[in-house]
């Protein structure tokens, strides 16, 4: 039986990963569940599965917490990041899902890390903010990350028993979003409930903002850089609005694999936690008839301009691709607030970008204190009111 903890619980991959347990449950014991602030569908699930510890955001929600559970249900009640880390690092854990939003996550996916554990990896900003120092963390502690992200579980798939010398290039697919058709100067008046509405997929407020801009694409293309070893002269994007195939790989030889499947996060998620054997999971089966046809554009980075600053942080390295990421979330939250247009999300990302001077990277430390400054720096653009 696999001992999990899951960071991120109430999230939507916390809660398709707790599915999937829910269907298996000779296979796995839930050890650990960090969650934010979402006490209810929380106890929730502490009731559900019993875990021996959970971490929540402030120690008011703990004392809440508490009073919600009676003395048979509660668990170990911990508190914020050092909380979160706990429950990432418990040695009684044998894998741990990451799949807190955003750079929240950094702190006790590095925890992890530095534990030894089988990292379940879907808080993408991890490997975005500080890849290299993550990869060689996982190397020093005997670690292992396995991608849940649909894109990068596809190429993982394809990759099995190949090497990195005969990858010729990946290609990350993606729907494109709400927005993929409408004309240029529609985007302007694009509304946060417009945002969130994805034509394919489920998911948290944050990572749908990022798909309908490509921002989650940008974020992408940096982590399959990190964690498949490649140059992101060697990846490429292509917009396919129907989101059968998760990605591809090419090879030197010219072949092609690709992983298919309906956009459904629990495939990936299920993989993650049984990897390398795979589990019967309660999925709908892919008809082929049904899709019909499968469509494929190059994307347009006048209106996806998100993508063009993934490539270029990429490019540039060190410290810039953690700017981009911790400038994205803060404008994100801003149009979610109504405090912010669509368009400016990029805008305010490019801004801060242009302020930076890279660094190399060399520690957790400067990851995270990069990370605070390019928050400050793209709140003040936004408190401006220049970037509308």
């Amino acid at each position: 039986m696999k001992r999990l903890s899951i960071l991120g619980s109430t999230g939507s991959i916390g809660r398709n990963a707790l599915s999937v347990v829910a269907e298996h449950p000779k296979e796995f014991k839930v050890v650990g569940l960090a969650a934010g602030k979402n006490l209810k569908v929380l106890v929730e699930q502490i009731k559900a599965v019993r875990p021996v510890r959970v971490s929540v955001q402030t120690a008011a929600l703990a004392r809440e917490l508490k009073n919600c559970l009676s003395p048979g249900e509660c668990p170990d009640i911990l508190v914020g990041e050092e909380g979160a880390a706990a429950v990432a690092a418990d040695p009684e854990v044998d894998l741990v899902v990451s799949a807190m939003v955003g750079a929240v996550g950094l702190t006790p996916t590095w925890a992890a890390i530095q534990a030894g554990k089988t990292v379940a990896l879907a808080n993408k900003e991890t490997l975005v903010a500080a890849g290299p120092l993550v990869m060689a963390a996982v190397a020093q502690n005997g670690a292992a990350l396995i991608p849940v992200d649909s894109e990068h579980s596809a190429i993982f798939q394809a990759l099995a028993g190949h090497s990195r010398e005969e990858v010729r290039r990946l290609w990350l697919t993606a729907s494109g979003g709400p927005f993929r058709t409408w004309p240029k100067e529609e985007l302007a008046k694009v509304t946060p409930a417009q945002a969130l509405k994805h034509p394919n997929w489920s998911m948290g407020a944050k990572i749908t903002v990022d798909s309908a801009t490509m921002m989650n694409k940008a974020l992408e293309v940096i982590e399959a850089s990190v964690l498949f070893g490649l140059p992101v002269s060697q990846i490429e994007v292509y917009l396919h609005p129907q989101s059968i195939i998760h990605s591809l790989v090419e090879f030197v030889d010219g072949s092609v694999l690709a992983q298919l499947g309906w956009p459904d996060m629990r495939l990936p998620i299920a993989y993650a936690l049984t990897y390398p054997r795979r589990l019967p999971l309660r999925s709908e089966p892919l008809d082929l008839g049904k899709v019909a046809s499968l469509t494929f554009e190059v994307p347009d980075l006048e209106r996806f301009p998100a993508l063009r600053l993934g490539y270029a942080a990429a490019t540039a390295g060190g410290t810039m691709p953690a700017v981009l990421n911790a400038a994205n979330e803060v404008a994100v939250a801003a149009f979610l607030d109504s405090r912010l247009s669509f368009l400016g999300i990029p805008r305010v990302v490019e801004e801060t970008m242009a302020c930076h001077q890279i660094e190399p990277l060399e520690s957790l430390a400067q990851v995270l204190e990069v990370n605070a400054w390019a928050r400050r720096q793209a709140q003040h653009l936004i408190s401006k009111g220049t970037i509308t």
